[in-house]
């Protein structure tokens, strides 16, 4: 559900830094490894009533070892590797949530925060197959719910250019998606009924491009989204697709 918001930072898939390991792999040599530094932008077209986008811009210093990798804010741990199959710990931001000042849909309603979300994925590479799966909670007990992914992805390589499509579903808990779209009783108005959301199943497809530029690696990516009724029909929403980007740039010391 919430993944343009967070994750499609995610939504880097942690971005340069991947696409520059796997055109390693390809080309039989090892994965860069060492600190890195860049700049980043994502945009998200919203579902929220009055609320158009929301543009995170990030700087990003990061670092890559064996099996620590650091993003910006995202990080992940190798806890296990065996063959193909690879087991992580997780850390990322949850950016979502609103307060009263986005939209006229919000006046009177506590503010819904961001959040920081911790859990374990699963990789397993196939070739040039990549199957990912992750279940992640709200670790600041903000939502207190969680939410699981499952997607695959397929790399094709063209010359230094790594392009990658991607297809995906989540499943987010009644308390995560009741937090970010329900309605409490005391926010309730003429023009906006209380709701309690119930979970949702909701679907992306996109893709990314990857290409070296200026010494570093660049990546750009878009991403459609599904949303499941539970969303759609809240009060505080007036559609059930929208459109997340990101563009990247990032460079080892």
């Amino acid at each position: 559900m919430l993944k343009p918001y967070f994750k499609f930072f995610i939504i880097f898939s942690i971005l340069s830094v991947f696409s520059s390991a796997a055109q390693a792999r390809q080309q039989g040599g090892q994965p860069p490894q060492g600190f890195l530094y860049g700049v980043g932008i994502g945009i998200n077209q919203e579902i929220y009533q009055g609320y158009k986008r929301r543009t995170i811009p990030l700087p990003l210093i990061g670092y890559r070892g064996e099996k620590l990798s650091v993003y910006g804010p995202f990080v992940s741990y190798q806890l296990l590797k065996q063959g193909n199959i690879s087991v992580s710990a997780k850390l990322a931001p949850r950016f979502a949530g609103f307060d009263e000042s986005d939209s006229r849909v919000f006046a009177g309603m506590a503010k819904r925060k961001s959040s920081l979300d911790g859990g374990v994925g699963v990789q397993y590479r196939l070739q040039s197959w990549v199957f990912e799966a992750e279940t992640l909670i709200d670790l600041l007990g903000n939502s207190k719910g969680q939410e699981s992914e499952f997607s695959v992805a397929y790399g094709l390589r063209f010359g230094l250019v790594q392009l990658e499509p991607k297809v995906g579903i989540s499943y987010s808990d009644s308390k995560l998606v009741d937090y970010y779209y329900g309605v409490r009783l005391n926010e309730a108005t003429a023009n906006r009924m209380p709701y309690s959301a119930k979970s949702a199943f909701n679907y992306n497809a996109g893709v990314s491009l990857s290409n070296p530029l200026f010494g570093g690696m660049a990546r750009l990516g878009v991403e459609h989204h599904w949303y499941d009724s539970s969303i759609s029909d809240s009060p505080l929403t007036d559609r059930d697709t929208g459109l997340s980007a990101f563009l990247s740039w990032s460079k080892f010391f």
